[in-house]
């Protein structure tokens, strides 16, 4: 988890699942408490699942989670549909968050998603160089990653206090 005001990692974890549809929960239980809860969370595609869409309203976390992959590159009739209205009170969660999802408050923070992770993720891979884990065993690996997260922390903190 990445803190969208500062870009510092705010919780790590290491699965070894194909895809994030059960990621989210754990790395938002493993937010240290002293730094408080979220209030909302802006996930991707992948992290979309029942099990996410049911677990964060119960962490009291209102959710952005993309339900859906987005064209690069949409028509202008796309950007320029009405806006359909709200889903029944009886609607699925997928559902209805795809309708929040359309929403100008739910797209505009849906989209700083986009420069909050992905800049981080760019930071380990090219500017830290990391590739590969050196590691073996998944302590070991746990380890590792959160070690990189430091770094990227640290790196973070010291161009946050213009040292």
């Amino acid at each position: 988890m990445v803190s969208h005001q500062r870009l510092l990692v705010v919780a790590t974890s290491v699965s070894h699942h194909p895809n994030d549809q059960l990621e989210a929960l754990p790395t938002v239980d493993a937010i240290d408490a002293r730094l408080g809860r979220p209030k909302r969370v802006a996930l991707d595609h992948g992290d979309c699942s029942l099990t996410q869409l049911e677990g964060l309203p119960s962490r009291g976390l209102e959710r952005y989670l993309a339900t859906g992959r987005q064209a690069h590159y949409r028509s202008w009739k796309v950007w320029w549909a009405a806006l359909t209205d709200p889903p029944a009170a009886d609607a699925s969660p997928k559902l209805k968050l795809a309708s929040k999802l359309k929403t100008d408050e739910g797209q505009a923070f849906s989209r700083l998603r986009k420069c909050t992770v992905e800049p981080v993720m760019g930071i380990i891979k090219q500017t830290i160089g990391f590739r590969q884990f050196s590691l073996r065993g998944w302590k070991n690996v746990e380890g590792e990653w959160s070690l990189l997260c430091l770094a990227l922390n640290l790196k973070r903190l010291h161009s946050l206090i213009g040292v």
